[in-house]
């Protein structure tokens, strides 16, 4: 079976996604991959797990079901989603048949949102994954972000029957947790102690490499370290660049960098922080590595 949709509405950075391709980063590519992990794998499980989806931002984003049937599951953030102009629950699921439009719109937070379908989505992988990194031009369609005018087929059928809509969970607080980096002990001591007392805050500038972070108390305003030799780097870390700014490195992050780096957002606190809008304050706690890998494994049961 097959269905083909067409995209009416696609917010900035809207792409297909995987799960990533894992191991390529010693080939110069990073993984990739959804933004939120935990929403992309919950809008697979409504919508009966086919390959692939699409992750969309802020703007939200509209397809039309141009031919076949299939079903939709949606979730991430906290988005509207609208089917031929009735509101549906968020997250949740639904079938569409051949006309049905599907409608996307803000809602109160989150900055990525996810809508995946009980088929497989047809776009060949390149290097083991269908995930669109629009840096290296990899993946996706064409490389490059989706936009008005594309169309989608979808193939096969989803290997998992849909789960029963969730309701919404209610959004977790509090500071970000992160292990102390490979360059933390370059950093004096007092400036580690404030970057764990002072809150920073989400800049305007942010996507799928990097999320600068404001400083409004300075707390590197003074800090000497311009720039190491590059070595390998991962999503989570924490550099400062040469004039002082935070950025936390993302899905689509650069394969090497040459800035220390402070410390490193841990797998289970990574999703949250990646929802986190502009403007909003974020303060970092550090924890053990084995205090991460204990937070991971409970995320996971």
């Amino acid at each position: 079976m097959s269905a083909v949709l067409a995209i009416l509405r696609a917010a900035p950075l809207t792409s297909v996604q995987d799960e990533g391709r894992a191991g390529m980063l010693r080939h110069g590519i990073s993984a990739s991959g959804p933004m939120d992990r935990e929403a992309f794998a919950l809008a697979g499980q409504l919508g009966g797990a086919g390959n692939g989806g699409i992750e969309f931002t802020t703007a939200g984003i509209e397809i039309r079901l141009s031919s076949g049937q299939c079903r939709v599951g949606f979730a991430g953030g906290n988005f509207v989603v609208r089917v031929n102009g009735v509101v549906c629950p968020w997250p949740g699921s639904v079938e569409l048949a051949e006309g049905d439009r599907l409608a996307i719109t803000p809602g109160g937070a989150g900055n990525y949102g996810y809508i995946r379908f009980d088929s497989d989505i047809a776009v060949a992988p390149v290097l083991g994954s269908m995930a669109t990194n629009s840096r290296a031009r990899l993946g996706g369609v064409d490389g490059r972000s989706l936009r008005v005018g594309d169309v989608i087929e979808l193939k096969g059928r989803g290997n998992a029957a849909p789960v029963a809509p969730a309701r919404p969970a209610e959004p977790e607080s509090g500071p970000i947790h992160v292990t102390w980096g490979l360059h933390a002990d370059l950093f004096p001591h007092g400036v580690r102690q404030r970057f764990v007392e002072t809150s920073f805050v989400i800049s305007s500038r942010l996507d799928r490499l990097g999320v600068r972070l404001d400083d409004p108390e300075g707390v590197f305003a003074e800090t000497a370290i311009l720039s190491l030799a590059s070595d390998a780097i991962v999503p989570g870390d924490i550099q400062i660049l040469g004039d002082g700014t935070p950025i936390v490195l993302m899905r689509d992050h650069q394969p090497t960098g040459g800035y220390p780096r402070i410390a490193t957002i841990i797998s289970a606190d990574f999703d949250r922080f990646a929802q986190l809008r502009p403007g909003t304050s974020v303060a970092f706690e550090p924890v053990t590595v084995e205090h991460a890998h204990a937070l991971s494994r409970s995320r996971q049961t």
